[in-house]
């Protein structure tokens, strides 16, 4: 089935093309944002996840860190636009981001990426669903997933974990994080599953290696650094920073992260020297 393009949008920056598009996904057609680095050599690959707590957001959310990732690394960014609760419950959200993962992998090679060297990058409710991802795909064995990067994640759908509330104010208050969540995670048995809940989840081993971010300023930052300290017990390369005077609106844009995102993507996917191959009409 041939993925159906919209309009091609070209930025002013000649290195960069960006379109949508749209693929089959579980639930009808799911909507893509494709970001290419004009290169003759095969790029990285991420796939990179929007926040909005389940129930908003959108690709243009994303635009600012995908593009950033996608020109600076360089790599081939597929944004993803999820389903959203409550329309669409759990497990809608991380069914489209497999499915995207798979098919971005499956098509590497015309978008000019190279599938040996894949990451999943996410943030807020994005975060969940990229480590959702990484455990979905450690555990079916159909995509090998080379790092994972976690920015402000929501992992804990009990709320039991969150910190002391913010010296600054925050952007998102407990009450709306735990209204997503409800959306997202209608019923109770659900909040425990370790594709909804990561931080439920008691094996960790084998997962990717994994940059995490926390806002010092977010009620999220405590369960982001609990799990990333079940991450190391796995034996899972960790890395975490908490950043010092920030606010959780303001963690993306942060200069540092975006740097220290950086730096994690080149060390973990490394680079190559294939040529990448003429474009050819990208079917699904």
């Amino acid at each position: 089935m041939t993925a159906a393009s919209l309009p091609l949008d070209f930025v002013p920056n000649s290195r960069l093309r960006v379109r949508n598009l749209d693929i089959a996904g579980p639930h009808g057609r799911l909507p893509l944002r494709l970001y290419q680095p004009a290169t003759d050599r095969l790029q990285a690959l991420v796939i990179y996840l929007h926040g909005g707590r389940f129930v908003g957001g959108s690709l243009d959310d994303a635009e600012p860190m995908a593009r950033h990732i996608a020109v600076r690394l360089p790599a081939v960014v597929v944004s993803v636009d999820y389903a959203l609760a409550p329309q669409h419950p759990f497990p809608a959200a991380p069914e489209d981001a497999y499915a995207a993962l798979r098919w971005a992998a499956a098509h590497a090679a015309t978008l000019g990426a190279d599938d040996g060297r894949i990451a999943v990058a996410g943030e807020e409710a994005g975060g969940n669903l990229a480590a959702s991802l990484a455990l979905i795909a450690r555990d079916r064995r159909e995509v090998t997933i080379a790092a994972q990067i976690l920015i402000g994640p929501m992992l804990d759908p009990s709320m039991t974990r969150t910190g002391t509330p913010p010296a600054m104010p925050a952007r998102m208050s407990a009450e709306e994080f735990a209204h997503g969540y409800r959306q997202y995670l209608p019923r109770l048995s659900q909040r425990l599953h370790p594709y909804a809940a990561p931080l439920e989840s008691c094996r960790q081993a084998g997962l990717p290696p994994a940059y995490i971010a926390t806002a010092e300023h977010d009620l999220l930052q405590c369960e982001a650094e609990i799990y990333a300290g079940a991450l190391i017990s796995a034996g899972v390369h960790t890395q975490v920073e908490r950043y010092a005077g920030v606010a959780d609106a303001a963690l993306t844009a942060h200069p540092q992260l975006r740097e220290c995102v950086l730096q994690f993507l080149r060390c973990r996917l490394g680079h190559s020297g294939k040529h990448a191959a003429a474009a050819t009409p990208t079917r699904s």
